[in-house]
């Protein structure tokens, strides 16, 4: 691949990706280290507060294959030694991660995650550009895409790691579909202030007769608590007030018991969109969606970013065998989407048949395949 130089406002390359997240870098960097051009475009940091994510063990020989995961600083990151779920049954069970083949996971402070990621792709030669993506065009031989105020950019190849919304994908004929109503309403409790032990290096699930609680430790010492259920079930739930929300996790059999340096909730909880989603089709003729762009999971199956790094790299490669005359490398990058978001839809309703305590709108949706 030969990409072009700046000229004035407009940029040529070979590959221009649209999202700055780990799917979007891992495509980048896999593109960047085969020879491509590439332009990044992706949105300022926002600087909201972060929800808190682990990074599975499994992630670790991705992030080797990138060539990055000396530059990203895991050591900064607090391990994460596995997980509790108190899920079919009162008492907890453990999944320990401490003796698998790649060590513990990580309780990322997922800000700088990002940003490290961000910054190694640019170190490998991506340009990074601030901005959205405004306008796309399919010319002969290329896109042509404008990015608001920055200029305009000509492209072989486009790549959508917008995320969920598939922003890309959509403008390109592609229908993201949803698999349920998953919501996660979140909120972010600040490290408590006069000193606190050492906390619990492991993240804890609870399910719930509306649906299930999910809290992890932040490296700031900071915690992530999050209640997830179905989109209808919010208000009747009232768990998108703060008080109530708060009440219902002092209620529970153990997440309560991860809060007690805590006495009352955050000021303010996000609510956004958590259940499974696919796009379809996740490629077509110069073009790839990765990461949740592609197909996105459910939370409980805490393999997000895992996910993420691999679909954006295996994207990447669909696109050099495209540009090296494998004519079918890009539909075949969509089937494998499919069959992963069918293969994790598989899973994910086998660990909902587990919690079989509640006949109730959340867990009856799930027992009939309907959520």
């Amino acid at each position: 691949m030969n990409g072009g130089t700046p000229r004035g406002g407009d940029v040529r390359c070979d590959v221009l990706v649209a999202g700055g997240g780990p799917a979007g870098c891992a495509a980048a960097l896999a593109l960047v280290r085969a020879g491509a051009d590439v332009v990044l475009v992706a949105p300022a940091a926002t600087g909201r507060p972060p929800i808190g994510e682990n990074l599975a063990p499994t992630a670790g020989p991705l992030l080797e294959r990138l060539g990055v995961i000396g530059q990203l600083g895991l050591d900064g990151h607090a391990p994460c030694y596995g997980g509790r779920a108190a899920w079919g049954a009162d008492g907890l069970a453990e999944v320990s991660s401490v003796f698998g083949p790649y060590g513990p996971g990580r309780h990322l402070d997922r800000a700088r995650f990002d940003a490290a990621l961000l910054e190694a792709a640019e170190s490998a030669g991506a340009l990074h550009r601030t901005g959205r993506i405004r306008t796309v065009e399919r010319l002969p031989d290329h896109w042509r895409v404008t990015t608001g105020a920055t200029g305009t950019v000509s492209a072989r190849y486009v790549v959508d790691a917008t995320g969920r919304p598939a922003r890309l994908a959509r403008r390109l004929g592609a229908t993201p579909g949803r698999s349920d109503r998953l919501t996660a309403v979140a909120g972010h409790l600040a490290a408590p202030g006069g000193g606190t032990a050492e906390p619990e290096l492991t993240s804890l699930v609870e399910s719930t007769p509306w649906g299930w609680w999910y809290t992890a430790p932040l490296p700031d010492g900071g915690r992530v608590l999050m209640a997830v259920t179905d989109a209808d079930l919010v208000a009747g739930t009232r768990l998108h007030d703060p008080v109530v929300w708060w009440a219902r996790a002092r209620a529970t059999g153990h997440v309560r018991h991860r809060l007690a340096p805590w006495q009352g909730p955050p000021r303010q909880l996000s609510v956004a969109a958590a259940g499974a989603s696919c796009t379809r089709p996740a490629a077509g003729p110069g073009w790839a969606a990765v990461g949740d762009a592609a197909t996105a999971t459910d939370p409980l199956a805490a393999c997000g970013i895992v996910m993420a790094l691999a679909t954006g790299m295996e994207g990447a490669r669909a696109i050099l065998a495209d540009h090296a005359g494998d004519g079918g490398a890009l539909p075949a990058h969509a089937r494998r989407i499919t069959a992963l978001h069918e293969e994790h839809l598989h899973a994910r309703a086998v660990q909902y048949r587990r919690e079989q305590r509640w006949d109730t709108p959340f867990w009856h949706r799930r027992h009939q395949g309907t959520g």
